[in-house]
């Protein structure tokens, strides 16, 4: 292209600004740059005027047209450069040609010359807390705008006096890239063309009151590895997927009928190389190959979005929409998810909308303001984590965490999210004292804008994704948690059973002579089976905190902890409800979860402790095999009680069935005395096979049993015509079947 130069002066000239405007431009106190930066329309023509501190001279250069050149006054020492275009009157395209110090010339495109990305519709959605894909307008994006590659950012800050985006593209200058206020909705936005994938950046933002804060992006895809807290450009939806035959079977999965057995992980210390973490892909193939020899159906996560703290275990989230970089790439999350799927496992994600944490980088404060948060403490301020909780009534924060559950759905593949902390929403006295809450419009305790923005969530996820599932965390008695909100529930899919857990670990932690005192603790937890759709959790919740690892909550010695851990797992599988496990537990872990180092791998070579990893894998098994396990959960139908009230001797017995279906009969003996001729009642005549015995040889126990089957007598027992004597296992669980049907 030829360029004729229309106008050339070299000397410094006086601005056609005000001499304020020009002072709160260099000190970056202007609230709308683009007002006077790029090219405008005068009485005159035109004029462009650029902000590069960096240039010794400045051209601006037609693109497209033809081909002429102007010549950029230098108006300040600091370096503004302003060309007055008196020939012209229509705005153009333009370049800038720009020649530093030291004399080097080179070309760029001017920020202040592209029009806004973010539509109006965006900016409507978002502010009426209806945008459920907000991380496609908002954040960082990389993007191809008027024939040139560069970034578009977008970041909601309405109390901003002004907003820049900084980083090393612009050696962290508040100044050189100042952001577009967009009207009402409070969002700013710019366009910088030339920025590329794993550009740094952070939001610059001066507060109203003058305080200068520095910000990663809500809606950032990715971070920089801790302790560095900028937000890294990329892309999220460019990975190759492989799962479509996962994808489309599990759409037509309802998982209150199918088996849901979960291993619960924590990305950091499951295994590691060394002293360094496993990356995603590594963590992919090891783990997966260990859940496939086990048979879990699903990897629970522990929140791998990014977070400062590894004590918060991924609990106290900066970075909503980030794979932690502790990890990866978010191409490498997505070949986990990937690959998982591609070997039939689901992947639930931890999701903490609870709270977040006040570091300085993060959501605290945003704009100088409590925006994302109540600033009220008695609202706001979560006493047990010392963390801030979201102000649900706000729509922008609906926008922001209902965009963000689905975008781990749609981006990722997730299978389902696990949410973190649900009563502590509910609630608004949770666990704080007289006078330390505000109540509800009603005078109430419930959180009226949480239990809505909880319904709101569980409406849009499984609309737009109906195999996926969500389960609450929920350890209260909140009526319906799992019910459909059309029902009058908050919607859930699942929610785990706490008081279940509590009541068998209770149960099982007293030494067997004192356990007939506390049969009810076995037993009441069928008073309420199907009042929810339940996960029954043994998590990490468990092993924590000086509450010691599952095996050594268990009395007696070395043998009778790992028979009483096996004898446990055992009578879970039987009990109607999902299952979920914390890692290390399949091998009887002897020491609390550390969440610094790797779980006790060698106990694999013990043959004690490898006899729970097979049990626990034959239960697996077992569970996946047989439908009457899994089929009626959350039906009455599906459980009978053979005998539970022979507190004497510390057994119980039960039955899983299912119409058309064999039924599996349990029979558990808490004691470490064998019982020889047990008698239990039968509803049916026959022989009966031992399916599986927890005190086998196979699994490193005594080999107490029936040589792998009884034989029914007319002997009425139980209120059933028929029964059998039965030898029972030491502190065992006999599963059984009748053969010949």
């Amino acid at each position: 292209m030829v360029i004729t130069l229309m106008r050339t002066t070299g000397h410094q000239v006086k601005s056609t600004l005000e001499p304020q405007v020009v002072q709160a431009l260099l000190r970056a106190e202007l609230g709308d740059v683009f007002s006077i930066l790029g090219m405008h329309t005068t009485a005159e023509g035109l004029v462009v005027r650029v902000f590069l501190p960096d240039a010794a001279a400045v051209r601006i250069l037609e693109r497209g047209g033809e081909g002429l050149a102007y010549e950029a006054n230098k108006t300040h020492l600091e370096g503004i450069f302003e060309a007055s275009i008196v020939e012209r009157r229509e705005l153009f395209s333009y370049a800038l040609e720009v020649v530093d110090h030291l004399g080097v010339k080179s070309r760029c495109r001017d920020p202040y010359s592209f029009w806004p990305q973010l539509a109006s519709k965006d900016q409507y959605l978002f502010n009426e807390g209806t945008h459920h894909r907000a991380y496609d307008v908002l954040g960082a994006h990389l993007q191809h705008v008027d024939e040139i590659d560069g970034a578009s950012f977008a970041v909601w800050a309405p109390n901003a006096a002004r907003v820049s985006v900084v980083g090393d593209f612009n050696h962290w200058d508040g100044r050189l890239h100042c952001m577009r206020p967009l009207g009402e909705a409070g969002i700013w936005e710019i366009f910088i063309p030339g920025l590329a994938a794993g550009a740094v950046y952070k939001f610059e933002i001066l507060a109203s009151e003058g305080e200068i804060l520095l910000k990663s992006d809500p809606f950032a895809f990715a971070a920089e590895v801790p302790s560095k807290t900028a937000s890294v450009l990329c892309r999220t939806d460019n990975f190759s997927w492989g799962d479509e035959a996962w994808m489309t079977e599990r759409d037509e999965r309802e998982w209150t009928t199918e088996p849901l057995a979960i291993y619960e992980v924590h990305p950091g210390s499951w295994r590691r190389n060394g002293e360094a973490y496993l990356d995603y892909r590594e963590l992919a193939h090891q783990l997966v190959a260990h859940v496939e020899q086990l048979g879990f159906t699903h990897i629970e996560l522990m929140p791998v979005a990014e977070h400062p703290f590894d004590g918060s275990w991924g609990y106290q989230v900066t970075g909503y929409y980030a794979p932690s970089a502790r990890f990866g790439t978010p191409e490498d999350f997505a070949y986990f998810v990937d690959y998982c799927h591609c070997h039939s496992i689901g992947v639930i994600l931890d999701w903490v909308p609870g709270h977040f944490p006040v570091d300085a980088h993060g959501l605290a404060r945003f704009d100088g303001t409590g925006l994302y948060e109540h600033l009220d403490p008695r609202q706001g301020w979560h006493p047990d984590w010392q963390t801030l909780v979201f102000n649900y009534g706000r729509d922008e924060v609906r926008s922001f965490l209902l965009s963000n559950a689905l975008f781990w759905l749609e981006r990722y593949h997730i299978d389902g999210l696990r949410v973190d902390a649900v009563a502590s929403m509910l609630y608004l006295d949770y666990s704080r004292e007289e006078g330390e809450w505000v109540p509800n419009a009603y005078g109430g305790r419930e959180n009226l804008e949480a239990i809505e923005f909880l319904k709101q969530l569980n409406t849009a996820v499984y609309a737009r994704y109906p195999g996926a599932m969500v389960i609450a965390e929920e350890s209260t008695s909140w009526p319906a948690v799992s019910k459909p909100v059309y029902a009058g529930g908050l919607g859930f899919g699942f929610k785990w059973n706490m008081g279940w857990m509590n009541d068998v670990l209770r149960y099982m932690q007293n030494e067997p002579v004192h356990r007939g005192y506390h049969q009810a603790d076995l037993t009441f937890g069928m008073l309420y089976a199907y009042h929810e759709n339940f996960v029954l959790p043994f998590s990490h919740d468990e092993v924590v905190h000086g509450k010691g690892s599952l095996v050594q909550k268990m009395p007696g010695d070395p043998w009778q902890k790992l028979a009483n851990l096996r004898l446990l797992y055992g009578f879970m599988y039987g009990h109607p409800g999902k299952k979920l496990l914390f890692m290390g537990a399949e091998f009887a872990q002897w020491g609390e979860w550390n969440h610094q180092q790797q779980l006790e791998w060698d106990l694999l070579v013990d043959e004690a402790h490898r006899g729970v990893f097979d049990w626990l894998r034959d239960l697996n098994a077992l569970y996946r095999q047989r439908r009457v396990l899994h089929r009626s959960d959350t039906r009455p139908d599906g459980f009978e009680w053979i005998d539970c009230l022979d507190s004497e001797h510390s057994v119980v017995a039960f039955m899983r069935c299912g119409e058309g279906e064999q039924p599996l009969i349990f029979v558990c003996n808490f004691t470490p005395v064998p019982r020889e001729g047990y008698r239990l009642g039968l509803a049916e005549a026959g022989p009966y096979r031992e399916v599986l015995n927890s005190d086998a040889e196979i699994y490193r126990g005594s080999g107490v049993g029936n040589g792998g089957e009884v034989v029914s007598e007319p002997i009425p027992c139980h209120g059933r015509p028929h029964s059998a004597l039965f030898r029972l296992p030491p502190l065992g669980v006999l599963v059984l079947e009748r053969i010949g049907v």
